[in-house]
């Protein structure tokens, strides 16, 4: 292929990989000096204001650099812009991607391998992360991403509650399905209402991610190669589909609630327990509600919880000029062990020295579930996976109405994987 076909090629996958149009603006200028670092990012409301701070602190300490933030929106706008810049070899120098992402991204071209010596000159190394947390950011024995944090699925319950209904203590010791079952019951007589509160009605991103969570647990997994049918676990899934809707029986929770809903209701006092991300944190104690947070207990006898990474990758560039990759090198650094801020949204911070810290560890309740990145589970490693793809999507499509208790547990995993294989039938676009 001659050099122009291979570009157009590599644009349009891009394009179809982001889910988006070419979208080629925000591209930073050729003539830039090295000192002036451009930096993407989806973060917006606590946690951009959190970032912005971060990124302050170090452009305060006159490194030799200063960054520059283009905040861009959340889910496909960002990911279709950050696919065509790095096509286009116009990309910034350092951005934030989802880890569930670069199994799309690093094979493609579009990110640039860490170089781990000069990760080594700045005091970043692999022995600083959590082992699963470091692989996810592999691709072909290479490093494209370092994780900033991982933000998991947790269980958050109100303490006044728990201790009204007895359970203060089964809530930490509970490790089967019925017994999770029965404090909820006991939750529930105490709230009059409901014993969990879980929305997940039009957002598949909450569906999979209690499913995830539990099927894992049963030690099933789901690998999904191209070329290849999915390799998934039927029973499993069956399983896990009919445990989340007995739970959606209108008593326990209701079955036919949305995010906004289920956050409201636990705000209020009317459950006693809420599945949520921990990046819910803020909004809980704002409201001066009487909480605490753990991770969802083992139901299936094996430890599992979903999760995701922020990470930090090297956008592809046509042109790199080594003083400036040197620059955002050292900014990364300069951002993770300052990494305790942002544990304050909720986050666990990454690198483990900042974990470790005593600052950290008085932080509740979010050193509660800080072990959780030894049992990590991301999406299955496919192109058309990850934050803001289309993944969630084709879940919710299948198995709705099986959480609504319309549909057959069976028939909707059957539906889902039917979906999978039609994309895993198809050429990586990139």
């Amino acid at each position: 292929m001659t050099g122009q076909i291979s570009r157009r090629r590599l644009l349009s996958g891009a394009a179809a990989l982001a889910g988006g149009g070419m979208l080629l603006g925000c591209a930073p200028s050729a003539s830039r000096s090295a000192a002036d670092l451009s930096y993407w990012h989806l973060m917006t409301g606590g946690d951009g204001i959190v970032m912005a701070g971060l990124v302050d602190a170090v452009n305060g300490q006159n490194l030799g650099f200063s960054a520059t933030q283009t905040v861009l929106a959340w889910g496909p706008p960002y990911y279709t812009k950050l696919a065509m810049a790095s096509a286009g070899g116009r990309a910034p120098d350092l951005a934030i991607m989802h880890a569930s992402r670069i199994a799309g991204y690093a094979p493609g071209g579009l990110l640039e391998p860490w170089d781990l010596d000069l990760l080594a000159e700045v005091g970043i190394r692999e022995s600083d992360f959590p082992p699963l947390v470091w692989q996810k950011g592999l691709y072909d024995g290479k490093v494209y991403s370092i994780a900033l944090d991982t933000h998991p699925f947790v269980l958050y319950y109100n303490t006044d509650h728990a201790t009204k209904a007895g359970v203060t203590d089964a809530l930490q010791t509970m490790k089967s399905p019925e017994e999770f079952t029965e404090v909820a019951s006991k939750l529930q007589k105490v709230t009059g209402k409901h014993g969990l509160s879980y929305g997940y009605l039009g957002d598949g991103s909450q569906m999979w991610r209690l499913f995830y969570t539990l099927y894992r647990q049963m030690g099933a997994d789901m690998l999904l190669v191209p070329g290849q049918p999915a390799q998934v676990d039927e029973a499993a899934a069956v399983k896990t589909l009919t445990f989340v809707r007995s739970l959606l029986d209108d008593t326990i929770a209701t079955r036919s609630g949305d995010g906004g809903t289920a956050t409201s209701e636990f705000l209020h006092g009317e459950s006693g327990m809420f599945f949520g991300g921990v990046w819910e944190l803020p909004v809980l104690k704002d409201a001066k509600l009487p909480f605490d947070a753990r991770p969802i207990p083992t139901l299936f006898g094996t430890d599992a919880a979903y999760a995701d990474s922020h990470t930090f990758v090297l956008p592809r560039q046509s042109k790199v000029s080594p003083e400036r990759r040197r620059h955002v090198y050292q900014m990364v650094a300069e951002i993770l062990k300052r990494s305790v801020k942002w544990a304050g949204a909720g986050h666990i911070p990454a690198y483990q020295p900042v974990v470790r810290g005593a600052e950290y560890q008085e932080l509740k309740p979010q050193s509660n579930y800080a072990g959780i990145p030894a049992y990590v589970n991301y999406d299955p490693d496919v192109w058309f996976g990850g934050a803001g793809s289309d993944f969630h999507k084709y879940f919710a499509e299948n198995v709705q109405n099986v959480y609504l208790g319309s549909g057959d547990p069976a028939a909707g995993f059957e539906g889902f994987v039917k979906r999978l294989n039609v994309l895993l039938d198809r050429p990586q676009p990139v």
